[in-house]
């Protein structure tokens, strides 16, 4: 679970239904988590940020290892994040820069923003829709 106020993300125990583990991340505003689909790595969404280089202060995305616990890559995606969706298979993750109204398309094997897909205001939640 992202936590908003403190810029931490909390493990929690399905089974005993109880927190495990709070860890810190570098997120003002964390927002989403999603994990990727073979469960390895973890991004969390920021609010806040408003672009500027990979400091705590402009990133709006996490990538951390799941097994570790620890940050992997710090995005800057240009301002504040909201949803993020992970492609099937696992290998682009899909993330809605609410500040700017574009989604951002990270390339999960390099940890690199490499495009962006123009959708007009206040981009938030994503989903799959398939033509039948």
């Amino acid at each position: 679970m992202a936590n908003a106020q403190d810029g931490t993300a909390t493990i929690i125990d399905v089974t005993s239904k109880k927190v495990s583990q709070t860890v810190p991340i570098s997120v003002k505003g964390a927002n989403r988590l999603k994990f990727t689909p073979d469960g390895k790595q973890v991004l969390i969404s920021g609010l806040g940020g408003r672009g500027g280089s990979s400091t705590s202060s402009g990133v709006n995305l996490a990538v951390l290892d799941a097994a570790t616990r620890k940050e992997v890559k710090l995005l800057s995606l240009g301002g504040g994040s909201a949803g993020i969706l992970v492609a099937p298979d696992g290998g682009r993750a899909y993330v809605a820069v609410s500040t700017n109204g574009n989604i951002a398309v990270v390339d999960l094997k390099t940890l690199e923003v490499i495009g962006r897909v123009s959708v007009g205001n206040q981009p938030d939640g994503l989903a799959w829709a398939v033509r039948k």
